[in-house]
């Protein structure tokens, strides 16, 4: 129990002041769960907790209502509305069995306007109890962005795992069937087996994208015809079901550059799966090569509605995404770190009669590629 003298707010003032602020008080007593005032009252006065506890609540979504702050004893509550004039903005509602001082609106601004130090020590108070409530705010926003967060890598990876569980099962039906041969579980073995490595890596990419660090890899020179060949004839497999084929333009030049193949890899899975992604109905990925000075271009050119001007400005950030029902965008911000990390670039654009080009360069190495 607090007594109104002993109040933090009352202990500077005379006694003078004090037998006037007990005329301005009279003392109200609330059951447990009995509400005080209801978001959108008038503010008619302010309270100060004698004894109990008190429950400051908003209402939030679905009709549910989040306490965002206690009053027990020797706090106040209610003044915001009473000093701007505006209805309530939250409900009061008595914990326990509450005793509260109340003071009326036209009194307590003439008892502000009599005493400065009531009036100093008022708004002293609000200040620290705003600070302490914008501390907890931003403390909820940072949580709530967080597991959204989550969610969103969460979304991510299940998004980039489908494709290649889709080929193990396949696979782990083909090798089971009573009448596979062994040449056929072969084949499904070593399909088995290059999705785990994928998936791996895939994983690894992740964790360290989120977690901001640098990994060292090795960058091995190869021809590119060697490296691009094979590696489209395996995504070419995996979008059969979607209904998009993958065209030459021009074959890949056997020209030698230094990659990590692993790496690489995922930079053309996570190209060609956006652009399978961007023509529902089917359609198809031209691959174009070229070479300027000791740049290698690749360019992915796609049959779909070319990308949205509202994600252009931000294609390569995390997360930047428009219009599609999976994905986040993150795969886009790791190709753009992987070909930074082979020390070239990457860009997109729209073509005129429909559809977008991804390209990116890598360096093209200055000795000559070995005889396949």
């Amino acid at each position: 129990m607090v007594s109104l003298e002993s109040n933090k707010l009352f202990r500077e003032l005379t006694p003078a002041e004090l037998e006037s602020l007990r005329g301005a008080t009279r003392e109200l007593s609330f059951a447990a769960g009995q509400p005080i005032f209801r978001q959108g009252d008038p503010g008619e006065g302010i309270y100060f907790v004698k004894e109990g506890r008190v429950l400051i609540s908003t209402g939030v979504d679905r009709g549910d209502s989040k306490v965002f702050t206690k009053a027990g004893p020797g706090d106040f509550f209610g003044e915001m509305a009473v000093l701007d004039e505006e209805p309530r903005s939250a409900d009061a509602t008595a914990d326990q069995a509450t005793t509260v001082y109340f003071i009326s609106r036209p009194q307590l601004l003439l008892l502000l306007e009599r005493m400065p130090r009531l009036a100093a020590a008022l708004l002293r108070d609000i200040s620290r109890r705003v600070r302490i409530f914008n501390d907890q705010y931003i403390r909820e926003v940072f949580e709530a962005e967080r597991l959204q967060l989550v969610g969103r890598f969460a979304s991510s990876i299940v998004h980039d795992l489908k494709n290649p569980l889709h080929i193990i099962g396949i696979s782990a039906d083909m090798a089971c069937e009573p009448a596979a041969t062994v040449a056929s579980r072969q084949v499904a073995k070593v399909r088995i087996r290059k999705q785990v490595e994928r998936i791996s890596n895939m994983v690894n990419e992740l964790l360290e994208f989120t977690q901001g660090a640098h990994t060292d890899f090795v960058l091995a020179p190869m021809s590119y015809n060697a490296f691009v060949e094979p590696l489209i004839e395996e995504i070419q497999q995996e979008l059969a079901v979607k209904s998009v084929k993958i065209e030459y333009l021009n074959r890949p030049p056997a020209v030698l550059v230094r990659i990590n193949p692993q790496r690489l890899s995922r930079v053309f899975h996570n190209l060609v799966g956006n652009a399978a992604d961007a023509m529902a109905g089917g359609g198809a990925v031209r691959l174009r090569f070229s070479q300027a000075g000791q740049e290698l271009i690749t360019e992915l050119e796609d049959t779909g509605k070319g990308i949205a001007p509202q994600v252009m400005d931000r294609l390569f950030q995390a997360f930047a995404t428009y219009g599609k029902a999976n994905g986040t965008g993150l795969g886009l911000s790791i190709c753009k770190k992987i070909v930074q990390d082979h020390h070239g670039r990457i860009y997109a654009r729209n073509v005129p009669n429909g559809g977008a080009v991804f390209a990116f360069t890598l360096p093209v190495s200055a000795a000559k590629p070995e005889s396949r």
